[in-house]
């Protein structure tokens, strides 16, 4: 499938008016979904950054992550089912990376299901590459998780 035009697409950080629709689409994309609490209290964090992607006045998808010191975790990204495997994912995970690096962060790390081979690719793509595997880290169904890991160069 073809990439929607960038210029359609706005990646901002994401606000509480933003949760309704966050929450649907994390609903709609994990078979164990972070509640709207979840949420809200990651907003609420210092150490944590959560972007979302807008088309017009509609948010369809997001990304979120966290760091301590110089180390990232990419917690969740979501892009609306009809919106995906159209670049979207790609932009949220390339300005996730992008604002780590200006909190210094040197290493981006994330877990995906050992089945899900669409993320797969796109964090390899992106220059993720695998350095483990969590035994039985998702249970609904259960699987394993392959961790993959992103060396974010200095900016200075």
């Amino acid at each position: 499938m073809s990439s929607v035009p960038a210029s359609l697409v706005k990646l901002r950080t994401m606000v509480a008016a933003d949760l309704a629709a966050v929450v649907a689409i994390e609903n709609g994309s994990y078979s164990m979904p972070w509640g709207e609490s979840t949420f809200r209290a990651l907003l609420r964090r210092g150490d944590a950054d959560l972007v979302v992607a807008e088309m017009g006045n509609a948010v369809v998808g997001y990304a979120v992550w966290w760091h301590t010191l110089d180390q990232g975790e990419l917690g969740n990204v979501a892009v609306e089912a009809e919106y995906r495997r159209h670049g979207i994912g790609s932009r949220l995970v390339a300005e996730a990376v992008r604002r780590a690096g200006t909190r210094h962060v040197r290493e981006m790390f994330l877990e995906v299901r050992q089945s899900n081979h669409g993320a797969r690719d796109l964090y390899a793509q992106l220059g993720f590459l695998p350095v483990g595997v969590r035994r039985g880290y998702y249970i609904r169904p259960a699987e394993d998780a392959i961790v993959m890991r992103l060396a974010i160069p200095s900016s200075s």
